[in-house]
């Protein structure tokens, strides 16, 4: 069914192997862009894999939890054995107040039951904490997590923009397998502390946004419309428009840097 044209990697040194380039969902439920309808999400996913991609990355949040019903009628459609399915929980809700970030044990318990009913699936191939709760501690999100593992509801861990401490911490309790973090040519802070962490440590990097939302990939923009959360980003409201040429740069990049999913 796949027609592979995607090289495969060791994503951490847990033994996950993914396509080298993954799929990240969440634009088809909007945030960028307007949502996309169920039948076009479907087809794009179906693209994807027949192309060679086979990793996925959806989240609770994305489209208030829309994005991982999408995802999950897509799979219907895909051989579970042949996808890597990632997905993410920790925030709770996001309104005019701020973000609510939740990693209490039994937040994580709901909202892995709640992932694996919309997906259809019986596990996961990658959990995410897609943010660290600073009121729960790491070791207690972590042991709930360490429970879905040996329960079979979840293969490997993973976390989200988490500083070096915490993710040291996380690690002690058990294996983390990949850190998602953001990592393009404009940011490039993590390349100080937590790419030597992750070499340490045997953990795999899952960069996102390695185009810089859309700016290295030749279709910036002067202006952001108003139905796109581009705009809450320092970076994309300060640019001028670039030409296609600083994909060409960009991409080899990350595509090349070996850091991002095979260490």
């Amino acid at each position: 069914m796949g027609i592979h044209h995607v090289p495969r990697v060791k994503l951490g040194t847990q033994g996950l192997e993914v396509s080298k380039l993954g799929f990240g969902c969440m634009g088809l439920s909007g945030s960028y862009n307007d949502p996309v309808s169920d039948e076009t999400g479907i087809s794009i996913i179906k693209h994807a894999f027949q192309r060679g991609i086979t990793f996925f990355d959806t989240a609770d949040m994305y489209g208030r939890t829309k994005n991982e019903v999408l995802v999950g009628k897509a799979l219907k459609h895909l051989p579970r054995e042949k996808v890597q399915l990632a997905t993410k929980f920790g925030i709770e809700s996001m309104g005019p107040g701020g973000i609510i970030v939740n990693g209490a044990p039994k937040y994580v318990r709901a909202s892995i039951e709640g992932s694996l009913k919309r997906l259809g699936v019986d596990y996961i191939d990658l959990y995410y904490i897609i943010r660290v709760d600073t009121k729960t501690p790491i070791e207690d999100t972590m042991e709930e997590l360490k429970k879905l593992v040996e329960e079979g509801k979840i293969k490997y861990i993973g976390i989200s923009e988490a500083s070096p401490d915490t993710v040291r911490r996380a690690h002690a309790v058990h294996p983390i397998t990949a850190l998602q973090i953001e990592w393009s040519l404009w940011t490039r802070d993590v390349e100080e502390e937590i790419v030597p962490l992750c070499r340490e440590l045997g953990i795999g990097i899952v960069p996102y946004s390695p185009l810089g939302r859309g700016f290295f990939g030749g279709k910036a923009k002067e202006a952001i419309s108003g139905n796109t959360s581009l705009g809450t980003f320092p970076s994309c409201t300060t640019c001028t428009c670039l030409g296609s040429s600083s994909r060409g740069r960009c991409f080899p990049y990350s595509w090349n840097n070996q850091d991002k999913k095979s260490r």
